[in-house]
C-alpha cells in the first residue's frame, strides 16, 4: 500500500476507523471479483485500487443510526424473561 495514497484518501474520509472499515469492505468486494472503478496500474494492489476509489471520490459513505437507538422495550404484565429456575429434588 502506498503512503501517499493513504495521506490523500484520509484527506477524503477524515475518521481513521471508517477510513479503514470503508477500504477493507471495498477490498474484499475487489478480492470476490467485483471490477475497479479506476484505472489500474500493474503495480497496484487491492488496497492501492480502493484507495484511488476513495480519493477518486467514485466511492463513499454513509453514516447510519444505531438501530438499538429506536428500539421500545415492552414490559408484558406477568411475563418475566428472567424467571428463575426451579431446584431439582
Amino acid at each position: 500500500m502506498q503512503s501517499q495514497l493513504l495521506e490523500e484518501a484520509s484527506k477524503v474520509i477524515s475518521t481513521p476507523q471508517v477510513l479503514v472499515n470503508v477500504i477493507s469492505s471495498r477490498v474484499r468486494q475487489l478480492m470476490q471479483g467485483h471490477r475497479p472503478l479506476v484505472e489500474v496500474t500493474p503495480r497496484m494492489g487491492f488496497a492501492d485500487t480502493a484507495l484511488q476509489e476513495v480519493i477518486d471520490r467514485k466511492i463513499t459513505f454513509e453514516m447510519t443510526a444505531d438501530p438499538r437507538a429506536d428500539a421500545v422495550i415492552v414490559r408484558l404484565p406477568g411475563l418475566s424473561l428472567f424467571k428463575p429456575r426451579e431446584k431439582a429434588a
